[in-house]
Order: structure tokens, then C-alpha cells, then sequence
């Protein structure tokens, strides 16, 4: 699964705007923006993505317990 399929089901889920995504993962507000136009991630940023995604609970607020 691309990254950029992760941080959609993501943002979906939290219902969180792409540039706060992009600011608080990689601090880059462009980053959702750029990777949807064919922008290519390097190993290390891939990495800060799937580190913030994983720790960050992406069950909406109303569902959590």
C-alpha cells in the first residue's frame, strides 16, 4: 500500500485538513497536495509519515471509547 493511500484513509478517518497532516507529520502543509501531483517521497520522509501514522489513533473522536 503507497503512502499516500495511508495518509487518505487517515485523513478520512480523523477528518483532518491535508496541510495540518502535512505540517504535523513532515512540516510541510504541501506534502498531501505535492504527493497527490506524482511528488515521489524519499526513504526517510516515507518513514516520518508511517511513524506519525503510527502514532497517531485514527479512530474518529465519536468512536473512541
Amino acid at each position: 500500500m503507497s503512502v499516500l493511500v495511508k495518509i487518505d484513509r487517515y485523513l478520512k478517518a480523523t477528518a483532518m485538513p491535508r496541510t495540518k497532516f502535512g505540517r504535523l507529520a513532515v512540516r510541510d502543509p504541501r506534502l498531501v497536495d505535492d504527493l497527490r501531483r506524482g511528488r515521489e517521497p524519499g526513504p526517510r520522509m516515507v518513514r516520518r509519515i508511517e511513524a506519525f501514522l503510527a502514532t497517531h489513533d485514527a479512530t474518529p473522536p465519536e468512536q473512541r471509547p
